[in-house]
């Protein structure tokens, strides 16, 4: 299923869709691109891909096991993510070396011929007792923004056509992720970030932050897709 809030030529199409919790598959072209496959993330999530982006080292953003079970059977898959990331991928695993890359806030890369944008640097605060880790948001062609679990803004002056908006965690309460996605004023908003609500839970969310927040809401089904012109 295709949808296309945006209502603009999508010739030339990112076919976006969610895998599970924070994990947000995207193709063009043939070529995949996936973004925080972690623990909640559905297992066909990496198929196909050649490129991953990973927020932070948190297990719902990073299932360690699959990734490098993923990089040891594919030659061209690639991954970006903070330095810290890239240590836990590359413990005793020197082969992986030449395709697995640090990024910081600032940065500019080039994966499965998406150009991203590397955003951000610190993971939203849990509670002051929590050690704050490193975070890092992605931009990618100018119109997709995943901030990981972060509220981090795009540059200023970039309209972001979709935003893809945490809406449950212990970080987070809904009046924030409300104020976060009308700050960033995307044309559309996909939650993610919610495999620990219940399906009433989910119906809750949808209905407070898709009532607030600007922007089309959309939740993808499963299967279902959205078409982001680039």
């Amino acid at each position: 299923m295709s949808i296309d809030p945006l209502e603009r030529d999508v010739s030339r199409a990112i076919r976006l869709s969610t895998q599970g919790h924070s994990c947000v598959r995207m193709e063009r072209d043939g070529r995949v691109l996936v973004i925080d496959p972690g623990s909640f993330s559905q297992a066909s999530a990496l198929a196909g891909a050649e490129a991953v982006l990973v927020t932070h080292h948190h297990t719902d953003h990073l299932d360690l096991g699959r990734l490098v079970a993923e990089l040891g059977a594919s030659a061209v898959l690639e991954v970006w993510g903070p330095p810290d990331v890239v240590e836990l991928l590359l413990d005793g695993r020197h082969a992986l070396a030449g395709r697995v890359h640090p990024v910081r806030r600032g940065q500019r890369v080039t994966a499965a011929g998406f150009d991203v944008q590397v955003l951000g640097e610190l993971h939203a605060q849990v509670h002051p007792d929590v050690p704050v880790i490193a975070n890092v948001g992605y931009l990618l062609d100018g119109v997709v923004l995943h901030p990981g679990d972060s509220f981090t803004l795009p540059p200023e002056g970039v309209d972001v056509g979709v935003l893809l908006l945490p809406v449950s965690a212990p970080w987070l309460k809904v009046a924030e992720a409300v104020e976060y996605a009308r700050s960033v004023r995307a044309g559309a908003v996909v939650p993610i970030h919610d495999a620990i609500l219940s399906e009433t839970g989910v119906s809750l969310v949808d209905r407070v932050v898709g009532g607030l927040c600007s922007g089309t809401y959309l939740r993808l089904a499963p299967g279902e897709h959205l078409d982001v012109p680039a």
